[in-house]
């Protein structure tokens, strides 16, 4: 039997087990200590998609990550029926583990409805194809990160992901511009329900925000000095799209204080549509600057 392709097991991660009345259990593939945050986004989201009629999509989620998800142990999401209107459905979602709070969530789904139409544009940005794959950035940078970091940067073989400018992301060099280009999709073609399509862009929209935050003070999320962790987060579903072709993810950072920093994204299609807007606010701990304190 031929080995599932990536993004199958992408897909598969966020398929969850019926375990009772609005209830399931997800599982992680990870290997890190802590469960990937977008991992999470996205199985709740299915938990609360579950639970709503196939023609209300999700137009909007929020999140709070509680506590540090454990890879090795399940993850059972409980969906609480808030509300079933004409127009919108509400959810909420709880994550545990033993029986412990680790996330929650509400989302809100919307029948499709005409209205007035409006949005930035596109920013100018290579072309994804002419931009170096993650691999050959992972080869590039290895002598300059430890070895987690590179297989970090290597990551996933079902996500394609074209840094627009990586020295900034990658390197701890001088102060860069709090703004970034991300190109990203997924290598195979899925199926094409909207439902799955919004499911895996709420785990890919979790990945690399905080940074952008990092560069401006000439860090990167590999630093060992910084302690690094989402707190919230947020996700606006603006137009149909698909995450197995090119998408721009377009990120910046406001601010930063108080050991926690603001990161916004917007995200385009190849032709240039909005069809999504993030935000998220991280904790960002910087050891040394502790350490300087103590003295």
């Amino acid at each position: 039997m031929d080995a599932p392709l990536p993004t199958q097991e992408l897909v598969a991660l966020l398929d969850l087990e019926p375990i009772g009345e609005d209830a399931y259990r997800g599982y992680s593939r990870s290997r890190s200590p802590r469960v990937y945050g977008g991992q999470v986004v996205g199985q709740a989201l299915v938990a609360a998609q579950r639970t709503v009629p196939s023609d209300r999509p999700a137009h909007s989620l929020h999140a709070y990550f509680i506590l540090p998800g454990d890879p090795g142990t399940p993850i059972d999401f409980s969906v609480e029926r808030l509300r079933d209107g004409k127009s919108f459905t509400t959810r909420r979602c709880v994550a545990r583990q033993r029986g412990r709070e680790i996330f929650s969530m509400e989302a809100s789904f919307q029948i499709d409805e005409p209205g007035l139409e409006h949005a930035f544009a596109a920013p100018p940005a290579p072309d994804p194809e002419s931009l170096p794959t993650k691999n050959a950035l992972a080869q590039r940078f290895a002598e300059f990160l430890p070895l987690d970091a590179a297989k970090c940067i290597a990551g996933s073989p079902a996500v394609d992901i074209r840094v627009v400018d990586p020295h900034a992301f990658f390197l701890n060099t001088g102060t860069a511009d709090t703004r970034q280009y991300i190109w990203f999709r997924l290598v195979d073609r899925i199926r094409d329900d909207l439902a799955t399509h919004q499911a895996l862009l709420a785990y890919l929209s979790d990945m690399t925000l905080l940074n952008t935050a990092l560069v401006a003070h000439g860090l990167s999320i590999f630093d060992e000095r910084l302690q690094v962790a989402s707190l919230d987060h947020a996700l606006w579903f603006h137009r149909p799209f698909r995450v197995d072709e090119w998408l721009l993810y377009t990120q910046d950072s406001p601010t930063a204080a108080g050991a926690r920093t603001l990161a916004r994204g917007m995200i385009f299609s190849m032709d240039g549509r909005l069809i999504a807007s993030v935000a998220q606010e991280g904790l960002i701990r910087n050891h040394s600057l502790e350490s300087r304190a103590d003295n």
